[in-house]
């Protein structure tokens, strides 16, 4: 094997596919990324691979191949020399036991591991449909952070990723909150559906890394998740049980709703919850008459408070309180400037959404929840205030 390439698109390349590389393993062969090279008419083709027990990723780029071949090296080390070599052209090559990557003088050689132990790459699952890459990145980041950390119950670490017609629906939750986003995406067939949980980082991993313009392909079977993208293909096996169907949860019935500058609430949560020691709660205090809600954290001495204008329908006064962290998640998910705030009263369930128009809102029993159309929701529980 020999071939040559660019070195930013050789080091983007193998960091792609690395990231699937277990950061230890009893099997030695799978810190390894399999390099595989097919010449062609004006130039060629080198194809890397990398894969664990959990998932594979594979990547195509363009490289002037002089001999084709296979090998597989040492990936987080290859990586790693990746990262240092000088701009410009580098060569590759299988020189007898040794792999070998030379640049503008730099020269390095790296082991060969057996090709004969190394396991098949998985399968892309039947393809189902796509969906737009920065469209999907951007969805997936949204409700990750109401996924679990807790890795004694796998499937609260997933996101649900369910199909039904022309939506795709995104959902997370650690139990304490639920985050939910709906999106449009292109079905292979009609009637096509799914629901399935994959892992939360996996997916957002996965996502990040395929948040190009254009359509990223979605592909499911009974055990894994497969996407691919402009010359990317991974797989993420899929984690077993069902999260909790979220439509009751968010039906709320004749909720109070505040609307509220986003940034604005998003920076006087941030400045009080610098005196909420632990998870103390930041208290919001809603007021119809004044226009306005009022931050309140600490305790005693040790006390902070912000006042914002913000419009409240449905209740004279309304207060809630937030485990802080929390809210301050569940607010970085979005990006519109302003966020209704849909309040059922302290202790009890409080919905957060970019929705517009209080006359989305929709009772229990209607089937569709209290956020109506809006594509981003995140639900949080309440806690008791305590302070005066």
């Amino acid at each position: 094997m020999e071939f040559r390439i660019e070195r930013s698109a050789l080091t983007e390349a193998v960091s792609w596919a690395a990231r699937v590389l277990p950061v230890r393993s009893p099997v030695p062969v799978l810190g390894g990324l399999l390099l595989d090279t097919e010449a062609a008419d004006g130039g060629g083709r080198l194809r890397i691979s990398g894969l664990d027990y959990e998932a594979s990723a594979r990547v195509d780029v363009e490289a002037e191949v002089l001999r084709p071949g296979k090998v597989l090296v040492m990936g987080r080390r290859l990586l790693d020399i990746c990262k240092v070599l000088p701009e410009g052209p580098v060569e590759c090559a299988v020189e007898g036991s040794r792999f070998t990557v030379s640049g503008d003088g730099a020269r390095f050689g790296l082991s060969v591991l057996p090709l004969d132990d190394y396991p098949a790459l998985p399968p892309l699952p039947r393809v189902r449909g796509a969906v737009d890459a920065e469209l999907f990145a951007a969805a997936v980041a949204d409700v990750a952070v109401a996924a679990g950390r807790d890795d004694t119950l796998p499937v609260l670490t997933g996101i649900r990723l369910g199909l039904d017609g022309d939506t795709m629906t995104l959902a997370a939750t650690d139990r304490y909150r639920f985050a939910v986003r709906t999106l449009p995406w292109k079905a292979t067939s009609a009637g096509e559906s799914a629901d399935v949980i994959v892992s939360a980082r996996r997916l957002t991993e996965i996502a990040r890394s395929l948040s190009r313009s254009g359509l990223v392909s979605v592909a499911l079977d009974a055990g894994s998740a497969g996407f691919e993208h402009a010359g990317r293909r991974t797989t993420v096996r899929l984690l077993e049980g069902r999260l909790p169907r979220h439509e009751k949860l968010f039906a709320m019935e004749d909720p109070a709703v505040a609307v509220v500058d986003r940034a604005r609430l998003t920076e006087a949560v941030k400045r009080v919850s610098v005196v909420a020691d632990g998870d103390s709660p930041v208290q919001m205090t809603f007021s119809r008459a004044d226009a306005s809600v009022t931050l309140r954290a600490g305790y005693e001495d040790d006390v902070a408070s912000q006042r914002l204008p913000a419009d409240l329908a449905g209740a004279e006064e309304l207060t809630v309180a937030f485990n802080p962290g929390y809210l301050a998640d569940a607010l970085a998910s979005f990006a519109a400037p302003s966020l209704r705030l849909l309040l059922l009263g302290a202790g009890q369930r409080a919905m957060i959404t970019d929705a517009a128009g209080p006359e989305e809102t929709v009772t229990a029993g209607a089937g569709t929840g209290g956020a109506g159309t809006g594509t981003h929701r995140h639900l949080l529980m309440s806690v008791k205030p305590q302070l005066a």
